[in-house]
């Protein structure tokens, strides 16, 4: 089964969250191993769409985006098993400390 977004197939999750937001995921939340110059570039470019009139609505649509998320995987999140907790019970001696 394929799911299009529009004019757009729709493969991963992240396909889904790039078409919902209208911009990549990296370009806000950057790439491993990126240089300085690479994260200035970027963030100047995150800034940029910010100030665009068409993406005024962008933090509220990625606060609704995660907010969903959340909803819908919160049994998984929040299912939380307490370990059985390993105490490490070692003996100091005082034998050959110096007084």
């Amino acid at each position: 089964m394929r799911t299009y977004i529009g004019h757009q197939q729709a493969i991963s999750a992240e396909d889904f969250v790039e078409l919902a937001l209208g911009t990549p995921v990296e370009l806000w939340l950057g790439v491993e191993g990126e240089t300085e110059v690479e994260r200035t570039a970027r963030l100047d470019a995150a800034r940029d769409i910010l100030a665009d009139p068409e993406y005024r609505s962008l933090p509220d649509d990625v606060a609704r985006i995660a907010a969903e998320v959340i909803e819908a995987h919160a049994p998984e999140l929040f299912n939380v098993i307490p370990l059985a907790r390993q105490v490490n019970r070692r003996r100091f001696s005082r034998k050959g400390a110096a007084a």
